[in-house]
């Protein structure tokens, strides 16, 4: 048989295979990342790899394996789902590297977790002073979860004895120049009040439009194709040198 047509079909098999073999075992592997999980993807991916390319060798052996892997990683969730201490040992267990502002340089030392890489995911939360953090713990997958110290945590309407606005998703009035008139529907608006609202943003033609939406707090958002940007420096505006 041409090789081509060997790989084709050998592509498909591991194709829908790994396919299969993903779904079940479920989004664990997105949604809880671990190290080990990682390790395990990969290998699987490898496996499917090997099984579409190398022509050497009979398709069944790496399916076998394939398969092998799998089973075993559906074995492992098994237990680690009924064992806190066998998932304790295969995914670890969360670190706190800041305690009560105090950054635990022991705990980091032994998780081989250094200065650089808290500051780079305090950073990435939007945290650029350390004297913000009480306490921030490493999770199993790799993120950084922070409690700031009270008075840098953000004011609520709680706080303030105020009810909170409605909040929801945005929903689509115009994608595309194109009014969605089911959701106006739905949101019992008018094609008259959709219009007034873009003329008092100066847009006078729904082809104009790419994107509009609606939150159930009533904040209307556009954006234009031609976004009409204010001119905030103007290298004209400043004189030449002397």
């Amino acid at each position: 048989m041409n090789e081509t047509v060997v790989v084709i079909v050998r592509g498909i098999i591991g194709f829908f295979s790994l396919l299969i073999f993903g779904r079940l075992l479920g989004k664990q592997q997105i949604s809880h990342l671990t190290f080990f999980d990682y390790v395990l993807g990969i290998t699987i991916g490898s496996i499917a790899a090997t099984l579409t390319t190398e022509l050497g060798s009979r398709a069944w052996v790496h399916f076998v394996g394939l398969l092998v892997w799998t089973v075993s990683v559906l074995v492992l969730q098994f237990i680690t789902e009924r064992s806190r201490y066998a998932a304790k040992y295969v995914d670890g267990e969360p670190v706190v590297v800041v305690m009560n502002g105090k950054i635990m340089e022991d705990a980091m030392g032994k998780m081989r977790y250094r200065a650089l890489d808290l500051m780079q995911q305090l950073r990435d939360k939007g945290i650029f002073d350390l004297n913000e953090v009480a306490f921030a713990i490493l999770e199993v997958n790799g993120k950084l979860s922070v409690l700031k110290k009270p008075q840098y945590q953000p004011v609520t309407p709680q706080h303030l004895n105020i009810p909170p606005l409605p909040s929801g998703i945005g929903t689509e009035l115009i994608y595309d120049g194109q009014i969605i008139k089911q959701n106006l529907k739905d949101l019992n608006i008018t094609e008259e009040w959709l219009h007034s609202q873009l003329k008092a943003k100066g847009i006078n033609n729904i082809s104009e439009v790419f994107l509009a939406t609606l939150t159930p707090g009533g904040s209307f958002f556009v954006d234009t194709y031609k976004d009409r940007l204010k001119r905030i420096i103007d290298i004209s505006d400043y004189p030449g040198p002397n």
